[in-house]
């Protein structure tokens, strides 16, 4: 199974490579702005959130028993502890879908349930607090009520839904390893020290991906100003969406300005722009704290493992994340943001499943995915298919899908997304009728 797999990855590559017709303007388009993606990827997501984010998944590999995780989080655990604490994780965590994977591959891996782990993965990006308030600021306190309640519900009803087509089953041993793990080292500390180590990481996390809204005013040569929301960033040009022009341009539309054209870009001042701003300096207190809790506490074998754990996640990970998101500004482009909001222009069954179907392809950095609404909303999408795509977008892309593949295999794979898609297709239904 496993070559046979090898040899169809190998035979989708060639064809693509053999057939990808170059020599058309919007091919070459869709290539450059793939790789812009991806070193907007690398600028803003990589240093802050996957690389603390690994570190984090190879301690729980190391610094956690097994007999601990199976405790609170094993298919035999109280149920409602574990599933409580899963499906709300995502109020503490802001991150985005890829940068939860590797402490979900880190719990999996150690024995925790389908069903929590699942869930966990699900809230992780779904529920975040900063993403609900901000969803009720601009698109309505309405759409942002049910996209809170809707992806705390998502969360429960995924991680049930996966125990019972898998873990009731007892498919959860078959799971092939991503990489051999051995006998859970015993206990070298206190629960209180663990626990404390362990909450500095995340917080370390948390402020080191902490996320700018990107409501920012862009003033030009000529001294006209543009209001809108930062987008993406590279270092020759930055992407806005419009939310007031100065010289004509549409509300929502999207602009790529040459950052040779920008005299100066302010941003608004709140207190989530103000916490962004020392973001680096808090986490550089979680970092000196958790370098002097290694220090005093693990002795230098634990240490080593734990690097060791570390960097076997980095290879399975970090790979198939870089060419996700490199294939996703490659179809992106190819899929203007018209051509979908005519697919969503209704309240109909086809339209929600294109919500959801696209939301669970594309990649969304944290908050990023409430401007895009916005403008396909402005461009026609009808407001149930916009909270399909809200419920599905942030906790699935192919990046994501391409790692969950690896660590718990297709066939689960496969239903996890299949349960996000269809949930958020029900969802957008029944809030396009009656919401």
């Amino acid at each position: 199974m496993k070559e046979s797999k090898t040899l169809a990855a190998l035979v989708a590559v060639f064809l693509f490579a053999y057939l990808l017709p170059l020599g058309s303007p919007e091919v070459q388009q869709a290539i450059i702005e793939g790789f812009k993606l991806l070193q907007w990827y690398a600028r803003n997501h990589t240093l802050g959130c996957v690389v603390p984010a690994l570190f984090i998944a190879g301690a729980i590999m190391t610094f956690l028993s097994k007999e601990s995780v199976m405790r609170y989080l094993g298919p035999r655990s109280n149920k409602v502890a574990a599933y409580g604490v899963a499906s709300v994780s995502g109020t503490i965590l802001a991150v985005c879908s890829c940068s939860v994977l590797p402490m979900f591959a880190g719990i999996y891996r150690l024995g925790a349930g389908l069903g929590p782990a699942s869930a966990f993965l699900y809230s992780g990006p779904a529920i975040n607090i900063l993403a609900i308030f901000l969803t009720a600021r601009v698109l309505g306190f309405e759409i942002g009520l049910w996209r809170a309640v809707g992806a705390v519900v998502f969360a429960l009803v995924v991680g049930l839904g996966m125990a019972f087509f898998f873990e009731n089953r007892q498919a959860k041993a078959e799971a092939p390893e991503a990489f051999p793990q051995g006998e859970s080292p015993p206990p070298g500390r206190s629960l209180p020290k663990t626990a404390l180590y362990f909450l500095c990481m995340v917080l370390f996390l948390v402020f080191s991906d902490w996320y700018n809204p990107g409501d920012v005013v862009v003033t030009r040569p000529d001294g006209t100003e543009i209001a809108g929301v930062l987008l993406q960033e590279t270092r020759d040009e930055i992407v806005l969406q419009v939310e007031r022009g100065a010289a004509g341009e549409e509300v929502a539309e999207r602009l790529v300005l040459d950052k040779a054209d920008v005299a100066g870009i302010e941003e608004a001042d709140t207190w989530v722009i103000r916490i962004y701003h020392v973001r680096w300096c808090l986490a550089g207190l979680m970092g000196v704290a958790v370098a002097l809790m290694a220090w005093g506490w693990f002795s230098r074998e634990e240490l080593r493992q734990w690097m060791e754990n570390t960097w076997d996640f980095t290879k399975l990970l970090v790979p198939l994340l870089f060419g996700g998101v490199l294939v996703v500004g490659f179809i992106g482009t190819l899929l203007p943001e018209r051509l979908v909001a005519m697919l969503v222009g209704s309240d109909s069954l086809f339209s929600n499943f294109v919500a959801s179907f696209v939301g669970a392809l594309f990649y969304f950095a944290t908050l990023t995915e409430i401007p895009i609404v916005e403008a396909l909303m402005k461009l026609g999408m009808n407001r149930g298919p916009a909270l399909a795509l809200l419920l599905a977008g942030p906790a699935l892309s192919l990046p994501n899908l391409l790692v969950i593949g690896k660590v718990m295999g297709v066939k689960r794979t496969a239903v996890f997304a299949g349960l996000v898609v269809v949930m958020a297709t029900v969802t957008g239904l029944i809030y396009g009728r009656i919401g």
